[in-house]
Protein backbone atom coordinates (compact mmCIF):
# COMPACT_ATOMS: atom_id res chain seq x y z
CA UNK A 1 0.00 0.00 0.00
CA UNK A 2 1.84 3.19 -1.13
CA UNK A 3 -1.14 6.03 -1.74
CA UNK A 4 0.03 8.63 -3.69
CA UNK A 5 0.29 11.70 -0.83
CA UNK A 6 1.60 15.64 -1.34
CA UNK A 7 3.22 17.32 0.97
CA UNK A 8 0.19 19.60 3.68
CA UNK A 9 1.33 21.31 6.81
CA UNK A 10 -2.25 20.88 8.66
CA UNK A 11 -2.88 19.84 12.16
CA UNK A 12 -5.23 17.65 13.67
CA UNK A 13 -6.77 16.89 17.14
CA UNK A 14 -8.13 13.03 17.74
CA UNK A 15 -9.29 10.56 19.67
CA UNK A 16 -10.26 6.81 19.50
CA UNK A 17 -14.12 6.74 17.91
CA UNK A 18 -14.86 3.71 20.28
CA UNK A 19 -13.92 5.86 23.66
CA UNK A 20 -16.96 8.27 22.85
CA UNK A 21 -19.03 6.78 20.07
CA UNK A 22 -22.25 8.88 20.90
CA UNK A 23 -20.19 12.47 21.44
CA UNK A 24 -18.04 12.17 18.74
CA UNK A 25 -21.25 11.44 16.29
CA UNK A 26 -22.96 13.98 17.38
CA UNK A 27 -20.15 16.88 17.10
CA UNK A 28 -19.48 14.99 13.17
CA UNK A 29 -22.58 16.10 12.65
CA UNK A 30 -22.80 19.72 14.41
CA UNK A 31 -19.56 20.68 12.42
CA UNK A 32 -21.12 20.14 9.32
CA UNK A 33 -24.65 21.76 10.31
CA UNK A 34 -22.53 24.95 11.34
CA UNK A 35 -22.10 25.18 7.46
CA UNK A 36 -26.10 25.56 6.84
CA UNK A 37 -26.60 28.49 8.50
CA UNK A 38 -28.55 31.53 6.88
CA UNK A 39 -25.75 33.39 5.58
CA UNK A 40 -23.90 30.68 4.18
CA UNK A 41 -27.39 29.01 2.54
CA UNK A 42 -27.43 32.25 0.40
CA UNK A 43 -23.67 31.73 -0.78
CA UNK A 44 -24.79 28.61 -1.86
CA UNK A 45 -27.71 29.78 -3.52
CA UNK A 46 -25.66 33.17 -5.21
CA UNK A 47 -23.27 30.12 -6.58
CA UNK A 48 -26.20 28.37 -7.83
CA UNK A 49 -27.15 31.57 -9.96
CA UNK A 50 -25.90 31.03 -13.52
CA UNK A 51 -26.10 35.03 -13.93
CA UNK A 52 -24.14 35.89 -10.89
CA UNK A 53 -21.49 37.43 -11.66
CA UNK A 54 -17.86 37.18 -10.19
CA UNK A 55 -17.84 40.60 -8.71
CA UNK A 56 -21.35 39.70 -6.73
CA UNK A 57 -19.73 36.11 -5.51
CA UNK A 58 -16.98 38.22 -4.24
CA UNK A 59 -18.94 40.15 -2.35
CA UNK A 60 -21.04 37.41 -0.71
CA UNK A 61 -17.92 35.75 0.16
CA UNK A 62 -16.98 38.97 2.46
CA UNK A 63 -19.97 39.30 3.82
CA UNK A 64 -19.86 35.97 5.07
CA UNK A 65 -16.24 36.28 6.31
CA UNK A 66 -17.58 39.17 8.22
CA UNK A 67 -20.50 37.56 9.76
CA UNK A 68 -18.29 34.96 10.98
CA UNK A 69 -15.62 37.55 12.08
CA UNK A 70 -18.50 38.95 13.86
CA UNK A 71 -20.07 35.94 15.29
CA UNK A 72 -16.11 34.92 16.69
CA UNK A 73 -16.56 38.62 18.43
CA UNK A 74 -19.24 37.94 19.58
CA UNK A 75 -18.35 34.49 21.74
CA UNK A 76 -14.77 36.26 22.63
CA UNK A 77 -17.01 39.70 24.56
CA UNK A 78 -19.16 36.60 25.98
CA UNK A 79 -16.28 34.81 27.18
CA UNK A 80 -17.86 31.63 25.33
CA UNK A 81 -16.11 28.89 23.47
CA UNK A 82 -17.14 26.25 20.44
CA UNK A 83 -18.26 23.52 22.33
CA UNK A 84 -16.38 20.61 21.54
CA UNK A 85 -16.05 17.29 22.20
CA UNK A 86 -12.42 16.14 24.35
CA UNK A 87 -10.06 14.32 22.03
CA UNK A 88 -6.62 13.21 23.59
CA UNK A 89 -4.57 13.52 20.96
CA UNK A 90 -3.13 16.26 18.84
CA UNK A 91 -0.65 15.86 16.10
CA UNK A 92 1.10 17.49 13.10
CA UNK A 93 -0.01 15.89 9.35
CA UNK A 94 2.92 16.06 7.00
CA UNK A 95 1.31 14.90 3.64
CA UNK A 96 -2.25 14.50 2.47
CA UNK A 97 -3.65 12.55 -0.62
CA UNK A 98 -7.68 12.01 -2.14
CA UNK A 99 -8.11 9.11 0.93
CA UNK A 100 -5.01 9.10 3.13
CA UNK A 101 -3.06 11.61 5.33
CA UNK A 102 0.18 10.21 7.15
CA UNK A 103 1.04 12.10 10.79
CA UNK A 104 4.72 12.86 11.70
CA UNK A 105 5.15 10.92 14.70
CA UNK A 106 4.08 7.04 15.17
CA UNK A 107 1.16 7.66 17.05
CA UNK A 108 -2.05 5.71 15.80
CA UNK A 109 -2.55 1.56 16.65
CA UNK A 110 -3.07 -0.74 12.94
CA UNK A 111 -6.51 -1.25 12.53
CA UNK A 112 -8.23 1.23 15.10
CA UNK A 113 -11.05 3.72 13.95
CA UNK A 114 -10.43 7.17 15.35
CA UNK A 115 -12.64 10.57 14.82
CA UNK A 116 -10.85 14.37 14.23
CA UNK A 117 -11.22 17.42 13.48
CA UNK A 118 -8.78 19.07 10.86
CA UNK A 119 -8.64 23.29 10.68
CA UNK A 120 -8.51 23.79 6.76
CA UNK A 121 -7.00 26.85 5.73
CA UNK A 122 -9.16 27.45 3.21
CA UNK A 123 -11.48 30.85 2.73
CA UNK A 124 -13.47 30.87 5.14
CA UNK A 125 -11.26 28.63 7.63
CA UNK A 126 -13.54 25.93 9.21
CA UNK A 127 -13.05 23.16 10.99
CA UNK A 128 -13.90 19.28 9.21
CA UNK A 129 -14.53 16.59 11.40
CA UNK A 130 -13.24 12.93 9.99
CA UNK A 131 -13.39 8.95 10.75
CA UNK A 132 -10.24 7.35 10.02
CA UNK A 133 -8.78 3.91 10.14
CA UNK A 134 -5.15 4.16 11.34
CA UNK A 135 -2.93 1.94 8.49
CA UNK A 136 0.39 1.55 9.57
CA UNK A 137 1.35 4.06 13.01
CA UNK A 138 1.30 6.68 11.01
CA UNK A 139 -0.88 6.28 8.08
CA UNK A 140 -4.84 6.81 8.15
CA UNK A 141 -7.29 6.15 5.53
CA UNK A 142 -10.82 8.17 5.55
CA UNK A 143 -13.45 6.19 6.23
CA UNK A 144 -15.94 9.03 6.91
CA UNK A 145 -15.98 12.70 5.56
CA UNK A 146 -18.95 14.74 4.56
CA UNK A 147 -19.63 15.33 1.31
CA UNK A 148 -18.88 19.50 0.87
CA UNK A 149 -16.02 19.00 3.18
CA UNK A 150 -14.43 15.84 0.91
CA UNK A 151 -14.65 18.34 -2.31
CA UNK A 152 -12.55 21.04 0.03
CA UNK A 153 -10.10 18.28 0.94
CA UNK A 154 -9.75 17.63 -2.89
CA UNK A 155 -9.38 21.57 -3.52
CA UNK A 156 -6.98 21.78 -0.97
CA UNK A 157 -5.04 18.78 -2.59
CA UNK A 158 -5.41 20.14 -6.11
CA UNK A 159 -3.71 23.82 -4.97
CA UNK A 160 -0.80 22.09 -3.09
CA UNK A 161 0.16 19.73 -6.00
CA UNK A 162 -0.14 23.16 -7.33
CA UNK A 163 2.28 25.06 -5.36
CA UNK A 164 4.64 22.15 -5.19
CA UNK A 165 4.52 21.86 -9.00
CA UNK A 166 5.70 25.94 -9.11
CA UNK A 167 8.27 25.89 -5.85
CA UNK A 168 9.72 22.21 -8.48
CA UNK A 169 9.88 24.59 -11.45
CA UNK A 170 11.59 27.75 -9.91
CA UNK A 171 14.25 25.00 -8.45
CA UNK A 172 15.01 23.50 -11.90
CA UNK A 173 15.52 27.18 -13.08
Amino acid sequence: MNPRLVLAPLSIVYGEASNDVKGYEREYHQLRELDDNPVNSLVKHAKSRADATEMELILINLIVDLHNKIDALEMFLKNEKPKRVFVPYASEIDSIGYEYFNISEESLSVGVEYYGRIVMPIYPKREIGIFFQAQTPTLALITRIHERDEKEWSSYIRARERVLIREAKENIK
